[in-house]
């Protein structure tokens, strides 16, 4: 079960500059946008939460929204990924693996996740 998605940070920076932090509500809960130093953190988290539901084969929808999928920091600063308990019984993932990279205005996921 893998999902990548890219995003454009241009297209997150005028969402935000445009909504404020309401913008970031939309896919975000506080935590997750206290993580978010500069809009290419912010386009990253996008696209690991489309990547994640691609990789559950549902896209963003009414089986798995954007707040059904949390993204954390490890000590290290390395992104990691949980999706919530119902969605994770549901489609019986074991573990999931985050990368996210940004280059050039785009931000890149790669969401792998293992089964039961």
């Amino acid at each position: 079960m893998i999902g990548i998605d890219v995003a454009s940070v241009d297209r997150i920076k005028r969402m935000y500059e445009k909504f404020g932090r309401k913008a970031y509500e939309r896919f975000l809960d506080d935590e997750e946008i206290e993580l978010i130093k500069r809009p290419e953190s912010a386009a990253g988290f996008w696209a690991a939460k489309e990547a994640a539901s691609k990789a559950l084969g549902t896209g963003i929808g009414k089986e798995c929204g954007f707040h059904d999928i949390k993204i954390k920091k490890s000590k290290l600063g390395a992104p990691k990924i949980k999706y919530k308990k119902e969605i994770r019984k549901k489609y019986k993932i074991k573990k999931s693996y985050l990368s996210i990279t940004h280059d050039q205005g785009l931000a890149i996921a790669v969401v792998q996740n293992t089964r039961k």
